[in-house]
C-alpha cells in the first residue's frame, strides 16, 4: 500500500489530510488479506490505534518497520518518527548503526545497509573509458524535489566549493547546487556515466554506518566511491571496494591519484560493485528482515 498516494487521493471535507480513510483501507486490507508481515516504510500515517487493533483482533500476525533517514541530534524529529509506534513493533530496522543513537535496550532494533537492485543499478560506470568528468556529485534539497529551493543551504557544499577552488585543473559534474538543479532516473544515470569518480558524502557529521540511500546507486552501477571513513563503512565494505578519506587533504589526494590511475580506480570500481550486489542485494536484506522479524535462527554478517 502507497500511504501517500492514498491520502492525496482520498482528502475531503470530513477528512482533510485523508489519514482517516487511509487506516480504515489498512484495517480493511489486513482484514481481507491476514497477511503473516505488516512491514511499514516511513508510514508516519498509519495510527497507533490502527496497529492496537491489528494487535488484538489478529495476535499472530508480525509488524515490523524500517526507516532510511538520520536520526542524530540534528535530526531529532526522525527519531520521534521512528520511536512513535516502536511498541507496537516486533521489530525496527534503521540504515545507521543503533548503538549509536542511544535506543532503550527493551526495543529489537537492527542495522541494515542501504539495499541495491539489480533491475536498477544495472550499468558497469568502469567500462567507459572515455568519461567527460572526473567526479560526480547530486544532492537535493529534499526527496525528489524537482528544484532548487530558495534560501536553502547545505553544510555539504562547503567542501565541494573548498575542491572545485583547490582543483581547476579537475572537470566537476556537480549538481543541486551553484545554481545547478537537481537531477533524477536517467538524467542521474546519464551523468554518473559519464564521469570516473563519486563522492557519497551524506548530510551532517559522519555517524556510524549511515549513508543516504545514494550510496546504492553509486557503488551498485560500478563507479569508484569516495566515502568519508568517520562513518566506519569501511567495517563492511573493504578498501578494494572503495575509496576511504579521513580528511579534507586526504580526500584531495586520493581524488587526484585516482583520477588519473585508470586501471586501480576501475578494479576498485568492478570490486565494489561485485560484492555490494552480493551483500547488500534487496533480497539479502529482505531476507534479513523477514528472519530477524520472525526469530528464525540465521547468522548474518553485513
Amino acid at each position: 500500500m502507497s500511504d501517500r498516494d492514498l491520502i492525496s487521493n482520498y482528502k475531503s471535507i470530513g477528512d482533510i489530510t485523508g489519514s482517516n480513510k487511509l487506516n480504515k483501507i489498512f484495517i480493511e486490507t489486513v482484514k481481507n488479506f491476514s497477511p503473516d508481515l505488516i512491514l511499514l516504510g516511513h508510514a508516519d500515517s498509519i495510527k497507533k490505534n490502527s496497529l492496537k487493533i491489528v494487535r488484538n483482533d489478529y495476535p499472530k500476525i508480525k509488524i515490523a518497520q524500517w526507516f532510511l533517514d538520520r536520526m542524530d541530534d540534528k535530526w531529532k524529529i526522525n527519531k520521534l518518527r521512528f520511536l512513535d509506534k516502536i511498541d507496537y513493533m516486533d521489530y525496527s530496522f534503521c540504515t545507521t548503526d543503533p548503538k549509536s543513537l542511544n535506543f532503550k535496550k527493551k526495543y529489537n532494533i537492527s542495522y541494515i545497509p542501504n539495499p541495491v537492485d539489480e533491475s536498477l543499478d544495472d550499468m558497469h560506470v568502469y567500462e567507459n573509458k572515455n568519461p567527460e568528468y572526473d567526479l560526480f556529485f547530486a544532492m537535493s534539497h529534499g526527496v525528489h524535489r524537482g528544484v532548487l529551493k530558495k534560501g536553502k543551504f547545505d553544510q555539504r557544499e562547503n567542501l565541494i566549493n573548498k575542491l572545485i577552488k583547490k582543483n581547476p585543473h579537475i572537470k566537476f559534474n556537480i549538481f543541486g547546487m551553484n545554481n545547478i538543479q537537481p537531477i533524477w532516473g536517467d538524467d542521474f544515470k546519464k551523468n554518473l556515466y559519464n564521469s570516473k569518480i563519486a563522492l557519497n558524502l551524506s548530510q551532517g557529521k559522519p555517524l556510524k554506518y549511515y549513508s543516504s540511500d545514494r550510496i546504492a546507486q553509486l557503488i551498485g552501477n560500478g563507479i569508484a566511491t569516495l566515502i568519508d571513513s568517520k562513518t566506519k563503512l569501511d567495517d563492511l565494505l573493504n578498501h578494494n571496494d572503495a575509496i576511504f578519506y579521513n580528511s579534507f587533504d586526504d580526500l584531495n589526494k586520493k581524488l587526484n591519484n585516482f583520477i588519473k590511475n585508470n586501471k586501480l580506480r576501475t578494479k576498485i570500481a568492478s570490486n565494489g560493485q561485485k560484492n555490494y550486489h552480493k551483500k547488500f542485494s534487496s533480497n539479502r536484506v529482505a531476507d534479513f528482515i523477514v528472519k530477524k522479524t520472525f526469530k528464525i535462527n540465521k547468522k548474518f554478517q553485513w
